[in-house]
Protein backbone atom coordinates (compact mmCIF):
# COMPACT_ATOMS: atom_id res chain seq x y z
CA UNK A 1 0.00 0.00 0.00
CA UNK A 2 2.77 2.41 0.93
CA UNK A 3 4.78 1.37 -2.11
CA UNK A 4 1.88 2.22 -4.48
CA UNK A 5 1.44 5.68 -2.95
CA UNK A 6 5.13 6.44 -3.36
CA UNK A 7 4.97 5.43 -7.01
CA UNK A 8 1.91 7.59 -7.57
CA UNK A 9 3.61 10.63 -6.06
CA UNK A 10 6.69 10.03 -8.14
CA UNK A 11 4.65 9.79 -11.27
CA UNK A 12 2.75 12.94 -10.44
CA UNK A 13 5.98 14.88 -9.81
CA UNK A 14 7.44 13.72 -13.12
CA UNK A 15 4.32 14.87 -14.91
CA UNK A 16 4.40 18.33 -13.30
CA UNK A 17 8.07 18.72 -14.19
CA UNK A 18 7.36 17.83 -17.80
CA UNK A 19 4.50 20.33 -17.98
CA UNK A 20 6.67 23.09 -16.50
CA UNK A 21 9.40 22.40 -19.07
CA UNK A 22 6.88 22.49 -21.92
CA UNK A 23 5.43 25.76 -20.73
CA UNK A 24 8.89 27.26 -20.63
CA UNK A 25 9.68 26.20 -24.22
CA UNK A 26 6.46 27.38 -25.94
CA UNK A 27 6.47 30.86 -24.28
CA UNK A 28 3.33 30.44 -22.18
CA UNK A 29 4.93 30.55 -18.75
CA UNK A 30 5.84 33.49 -16.59
CA UNK A 31 9.52 32.94 -17.08
CA UNK A 32 8.96 32.98 -20.87
CA UNK A 33 7.18 36.37 -20.69
CA UNK A 34 10.11 37.86 -18.78
CA UNK A 35 12.68 36.46 -21.22
CA UNK A 36 10.68 37.72 -24.22
CA UNK A 37 10.61 41.25 -22.91
CA UNK A 38 14.39 41.40 -22.67
CA UNK A 39 14.98 40.20 -26.25
CA UNK A 40 12.23 42.26 -28.04
CA UNK A 41 13.48 45.35 -30.03
CA UNK A 42 12.96 48.68 -28.36
CA UNK A 43 10.94 51.58 -29.88
CA UNK A 44 14.00 53.76 -30.34
CA UNK A 45 15.04 53.43 -33.99
CA UNK A 46 17.91 54.98 -35.90
CA UNK A 47 15.58 56.26 -38.65
CA UNK A 48 15.81 60.07 -39.16
CA UNK A 49 12.88 62.13 -38.01
CA UNK A 50 11.02 64.30 -40.60
CA UNK A 51 12.65 67.43 -39.21
CA UNK A 52 16.12 65.90 -39.47
CA UNK A 53 15.42 64.75 -43.05
CA UNK A 54 14.32 68.22 -44.08
CA UNK A 55 17.48 69.70 -42.69
CA UNK A 56 19.65 67.24 -44.60
CA UNK A 57 17.82 67.93 -47.92
CA UNK A 58 18.02 71.68 -47.55
CA UNK A 59 21.67 71.49 -46.65
CA UNK A 60 22.44 69.49 -49.78
CA UNK A 61 20.56 71.91 -52.11
CA UNK A 62 21.49 75.18 -50.46
CA UNK A 63 23.92 77.42 -52.39
CA UNK A 64 27.51 77.46 -51.26
CA UNK A 65 29.76 80.46 -51.10
CA UNK A 66 32.02 79.15 -53.87
CA UNK A 67 29.30 77.70 -56.11
CA UNK A 68 27.70 81.06 -57.02
CA UNK A 69 24.13 80.08 -56.09
CA UNK A 70 21.61 77.52 -57.25
CA UNK A 71 20.73 76.77 -60.88
CA UNK A 72 17.92 79.33 -60.84
CA UNK A 73 20.17 82.05 -59.49
CA UNK A 74 22.87 81.34 -62.02
CA UNK A 75 20.49 80.69 -64.95
CA UNK A 76 18.87 84.09 -65.45
CA UNK A 77 17.67 85.43 -68.83
CA UNK A 78 20.42 85.62 -71.42
CA UNK A 79 19.99 89.26 -72.39
CA UNK A 80 23.14 89.08 -74.45
CA UNK A 81 21.64 86.74 -77.04
CA UNK A 82 17.90 86.91 -76.36
CA UNK A 83 17.45 90.67 -76.22
CA UNK A 84 16.73 92.99 -79.14
CA UNK A 85 19.51 93.15 -81.68
CA UNK A 86 20.03 96.88 -81.75
CA UNK A 87 23.27 96.44 -83.64
CA UNK A 88 21.58 95.49 -86.90
CA UNK A 89 18.30 97.38 -86.58
CA UNK A 90 19.57 100.77 -85.48
CA UNK A 91 19.86 103.87 -87.61
CA UNK A 92 22.21 103.40 -90.47
CA UNK A 93 22.12 99.61 -90.14
CA UNK A 94 21.12 97.15 -92.80
CA UNK A 95 17.44 96.69 -93.38
CA UNK A 96 15.66 93.56 -94.57
CA UNK A 97 15.97 94.55 -98.19
CA UNK A 98 19.71 95.12 -97.92
CA UNK A 99 19.52 98.93 -98.03
CA UNK A 100 20.68 101.17 -95.25
CA UNK A 101 18.44 103.75 -93.69
CA UNK A 102 20.77 106.55 -94.72
CA UNK A 103 20.91 105.33 -98.31
CA UNK A 104 17.24 104.34 -98.68
CA UNK A 105 15.55 105.00 -102.01
CA UNK A 106 13.37 108.11 -101.90
CA UNK A 107 10.93 106.58 -104.40
CA UNK A 108 9.67 108.05 -107.67
CA UNK A 109 10.18 111.72 -108.41
CA UNK A 110 7.43 113.90 -106.95
CA UNK A 111 5.41 115.63 -109.65
CA UNK A 112 4.07 119.13 -109.18
CA UNK A 113 1.14 121.01 -110.67
CA UNK A 114 1.66 123.34 -113.60
CA UNK A 115 0.67 126.90 -112.73
CA UNK A 116 1.67 130.52 -113.21
CA UNK A 117 4.89 130.09 -111.20
CA UNK A 118 6.55 127.40 -113.34
CA UNK A 119 5.09 128.06 -116.82
CA UNK A 120 4.62 130.77 -119.39
CA UNK A 121 1.12 131.12 -120.83
CA UNK A 122 0.02 132.67 -124.11
CA UNK A 123 -3.48 133.23 -125.49
CA UNK A 124 -4.10 134.09 -129.16
CA UNK A 125 -7.15 133.95 -131.43
CA UNK A 126 -6.90 131.57 -134.42
CA UNK A 127 -8.42 131.83 -137.89
CA UNK A 128 -9.59 128.20 -137.94
CA UNK A 129 -11.91 127.15 -136.54
CA UNK A 130 -13.88 130.40 -136.46
CA UNK A 131 -14.26 132.29 -133.18
CA UNK A 132 -11.66 130.22 -131.38
CA UNK A 133 -8.63 131.05 -129.26
CA UNK A 134 -5.65 128.82 -128.39
CA UNK A 135 -4.06 128.79 -124.92
CA UNK A 136 -0.50 127.48 -124.77
CA UNK A 137 1.27 126.51 -121.53
CA UNK A 138 5.06 125.99 -121.64
CA UNK A 139 6.92 124.34 -118.76
CA UNK A 140 9.73 126.65 -117.65
CA UNK A 141 10.57 124.70 -114.47
CA UNK A 142 13.38 122.23 -113.80
CA UNK A 143 11.09 119.19 -113.56
CA UNK A 144 7.90 117.82 -115.09
CA UNK A 145 4.54 119.25 -114.10
CA UNK A 146 0.92 118.17 -114.57
CA UNK A 147 -2.13 119.92 -115.96
CA UNK A 148 -5.37 118.64 -114.44
CA UNK A 149 -8.90 119.05 -115.80
CA UNK A 150 -9.30 122.32 -117.75
CA UNK A 151 -8.28 126.00 -117.43
CA UNK A 152 -10.53 128.31 -115.42
CA UNK A 153 -10.97 131.45 -117.52
CA UNK A 154 -11.97 134.90 -116.40
CA UNK A 155 -12.19 137.92 -118.68
CA UNK A 156 -11.97 141.25 -116.90
CA UNK A 157 -14.48 141.22 -114.02
CA UNK A 158 -16.82 138.52 -115.31
CA UNK A 159 -18.90 136.82 -112.61
CA UNK A 160 -19.36 133.42 -114.22
CA UNK A 161 -17.04 130.57 -115.19
CA UNK A 162 -16.98 129.14 -118.76
CA UNK A 163 -18.00 125.48 -118.82
CA UNK A 164 -15.73 122.71 -120.19
CA UNK A 165 -16.45 120.84 -123.40
CA UNK A 166 -16.88 117.28 -122.08
CA UNK A 167 -16.09 115.65 -125.44
CA UNK A 168 -12.49 116.84 -125.07
CA UNK A 169 -11.81 115.12 -121.75
CA UNK A 170 -8.52 113.15 -122.07
CA UNK A 171 -7.90 109.63 -120.80
CA UNK A 172 -5.16 110.72 -118.38
CA UNK A 173 -3.62 113.77 -116.76
CA UNK A 174 -1.57 115.82 -119.18
CA UNK A 175 2.07 116.06 -118.12
CA UNK A 176 4.67 118.48 -119.48
CA UNK A 177 8.42 117.96 -119.40
CA UNK A 178 10.68 121.00 -119.00
CA UNK A 179 10.68 123.05 -122.22
CA UNK A 180 7.57 121.28 -123.58
CA UNK A 181 4.04 122.66 -124.02
CA UNK A 182 0.38 121.66 -123.65
CA UNK A 183 -2.78 123.32 -124.97
CA UNK A 184 -6.43 124.21 -124.50
CA UNK A 185 -8.92 125.54 -127.06
CA UNK A 186 -11.49 128.24 -126.29
CA UNK A 187 -14.82 128.70 -128.10
CA UNK A 188 -15.34 132.46 -127.88
CA UNK A 189 -18.74 132.93 -129.47
CA UNK A 190 -21.36 131.18 -131.57
CA UNK A 191 -20.60 131.27 -135.29
CA UNK A 192 -24.29 131.70 -136.15
CA UNK A 193 -24.76 134.62 -133.77
CA UNK A 194 -27.05 132.63 -131.45
CA UNK A 195 -25.19 133.68 -128.31
CA UNK A 196 -26.18 136.68 -126.26
CA UNK A 197 -24.50 139.15 -123.92
CA UNK A 198 -21.60 139.62 -126.28
CA UNK A 199 -18.78 141.84 -125.04
CA UNK A 200 -15.08 142.48 -125.59
CA UNK A 201 -12.58 141.40 -122.99
CA UNK A 202 -9.22 143.15 -122.54
CA UNK A 203 -7.76 141.15 -119.71
CA UNK A 204 -7.66 137.38 -119.18
CA UNK A 205 -6.74 135.33 -116.11
CA UNK A 206 -6.02 131.62 -116.62
CA UNK A 207 -6.52 129.59 -113.46
CA UNK A 208 -5.15 126.09 -112.76
CA UNK A 209 -6.93 123.32 -110.87
CA UNK A 210 -5.43 120.96 -108.30
CA UNK A 211 -5.80 117.19 -107.92
CA UNK A 212 -9.48 117.50 -107.11
CA UNK A 213 -12.02 119.34 -109.30
CA UNK A 214 -12.33 123.08 -108.68
CA UNK A 215 -9.45 123.11 -106.21
CA UNK A 216 -6.59 125.54 -106.57
CA UNK A 217 -3.49 124.33 -108.38
CA UNK A 218 -1.41 127.40 -107.65
CA UNK A 219 -0.97 130.94 -108.97
CA UNK A 220 -2.94 132.00 -112.03
CA UNK A 221 -1.34 133.29 -115.22
CA UNK A 222 -2.17 136.58 -116.95
CA UNK A 223 -1.40 136.21 -120.67
CA UNK A 224 -1.43 139.24 -122.96
CA UNK A 225 -4.40 139.78 -125.29
CA UNK A 226 -4.53 141.62 -128.63
CA UNK A 227 -4.76 145.41 -128.27
CA UNK A 228 -8.31 145.46 -129.63
CA UNK A 229 -9.37 142.83 -127.13
CA UNK A 230 -11.24 139.55 -127.63
CA UNK A 231 -14.95 139.29 -128.30
CA UNK A 232 -16.96 136.58 -126.50
CA UNK A 233 -20.61 135.85 -125.69
CA UNK A 234 -22.70 133.50 -123.55
CA UNK A 235 -21.54 130.42 -125.52
CA UNK A 236 -17.99 130.85 -124.20
CA UNK A 237 -16.56 127.35 -123.45
CA UNK A 238 -13.13 125.75 -123.00
CA UNK A 239 -11.60 122.38 -123.76
CA UNK A 240 -9.76 120.17 -121.29
CA UNK A 241 -5.97 120.38 -121.37
CA UNK A 242 -4.55 118.52 -124.36
CA UNK A 243 -1.13 117.18 -125.26
CA UNK A 244 -1.32 118.49 -128.83
CA UNK A 245 -2.50 121.68 -130.51
CA UNK A 246 -4.66 119.81 -133.02
CA UNK A 247 -6.61 118.03 -130.27
CA UNK A 248 -7.19 121.32 -128.49
CA UNK A 249 -8.79 122.88 -131.59
CA UNK A 250 -10.74 119.85 -132.83
CA UNK A 251 -14.28 119.67 -131.46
Amino acid sequence: MRTSRIRLLAATGATLAALALTACEDGTGTEDEGAGSTSRPTATATTDTPSDAGKDDSASSAPTAAGGGSHEAGGGKDTGSGGKDTGSGGKGGNTDDGKTDEGADDGPETRVACNGSNTTVTARPVSRPLNHMLITVKNTGSGPCDLTYYPVLRFDEMQWVPQPIEETKPQAVVGIDPGESAYAGVLLSAADGSGDGGTTGHKLAVGFQGRTPNSSGGPSAIPSLPAKGVYYDSTLAVSYWQQSMDDALTY
